[in-house]
């Protein structure tokens, strides 16, 4: 089972920084214009300033293990593999892996293999699908399988945004928030990440799994209409975006006299510079600034046992019908082990 989220540079550093924005925003898959006019506009606008710009916001996150979402997603997958041992009958291993940056997916599969992986899981860790994300994870699969001699059974998961256990995991995470105590912070902000417009019009579903998460979860919450709002944060470039933007929502809120409010950020599965930065403190300011007084981030689900339950479920139900699920690995090794040694006499 191979975990992948997004990626993070490997320093704080105007240099790592850059050298992470280059292979992510290289990918056709996140910015869908002109080959060639991308480029240029990349190597001669963005690079070379972008950043710099943003390498302040990753010093004010990073950890003494790195960056949050390599420290959170490692963890994930460290509590998830001690999980599935208990759960799955049949050996299982449980890997991560980022779709830019280190480790690679490549080198993750390499190693699995390595290792005698029979079936492949691939878990993107971006609930609800989009093709900037998802869809990538899946072209960084296949381009390393392309290269492979025998391909093992694989499976892969394209989406979970409205998945009972991952809803019941946000539902309990922003219940146990101190906020929750708050009379004040009734107002729930549900964050997303933004994509441009464009691609919604041409069959993206993101916008709409973003907004089932939002209504399952604020059923969950008995939250009524006006009681919470949607979203959507991270607006890069002169294109339309889905909105409504994060920013506007809370200046809103605020100049119409919400004093304080909650946010949470469902579409990401561990916390990092979008979070962590932009939401926390960014978006604090912008809170503050249009007249509001308080602005309490909910975590995301990170390595919480909300979170490592929700996997475990989505693992059971995707790896289903698989020998190590229903425990006859063990069983069939134990029958096959006679063929085996004559497998070998052979030449195997």
């Amino acid at each position: 089972m191979l975990l992948v989220n997004l990626g993070s540079p490997e320093a704080p550093s105007p240099r790592a920084i850059r050298r992470y924005l280059r292979e992510f925003l290289s990918d056709s898959r996140v910015i869908e214009i002109p080959r060639l006019l991308w480029l240029a506009i990349l190597y001669l606008l963005v690079l070379p300033f972008r950043p710099g710009r943003i390498a302040k916001g990753y010093q004010a996150i990073w950890t003494d293990r790195g960056s949050p979402l390599t420290v959170y997603t490692a963890d994930l997958a460290s509590a998830l593999q001690i999980r599935m041992a208990q759960r799955i009958p049949g050996p299982v291993t449980v890997d991560w892996a980022m779709r830019y940056g280190s480790p690679s997916i490549h080198t993750k599969l390499s190693q699995l293999k390595a290792a005698g992986a029979e079936r492949l899981l691939i878990v993107p860790l971006y609930p609800q699908y989009s093709g900037t994300t998802t869809a990538s994870v899946f072209d960084a699969v296949t381009a390393t399988l392309r290269g492979w001699r025998w391909i093992p059974e694989l499976r892969f998961v394209t989406a979970y945004h409205d998945h009972g256990a991952y809803i019941d995991a946000l539902c309990e995470s922003v219940r146990n928030h101190p906020s929750s105590n708050s009379p004040e912070a009734r107002h729930l902000v549900m964050s997303f990440h933004g994509i441009p417009q464009r691609y919604i019009e041409q069959g993206d579903p993101y916008f709409c799994h973003c907004h089932k998460t939002a209504r399952l979860l604020a059923d969950a919450l008995d939250l009524k209409p006006g009681e919470y709002s949607v979203s959507f944060q991270s607006q890069f470039g002169k294109a339309q975006w889905v909105g409504p933007s994060t920013s506007d929502t809370l200046t809103r809120l605020a100049e119409a006299g919400t004093k304080e409010l909650r946010v949470v950020c469902p579409g990401f599965a561990a916390d990092c510079i979008e979070t962590l930065e932009e939401i926390q403190i960014e978006n604090r300011d912008i809170f503050r600034d249009a007249g509001g007084e308080t602005l309490h981030y909910v975590p995301a689900l990170n390595a919480t046992q909300g979170h490592v339950q929700a996997m475990e479920s989505l693992v059971i139900r995707h790896a289903s019908g698989w020998p190590e699920a229903l425990g006859d690995s063990a069983q069939r090794d134990r029958r096959n082990a006679p063929h085996r040694v004559r497998s070998l006499e052979d030449g195997a």
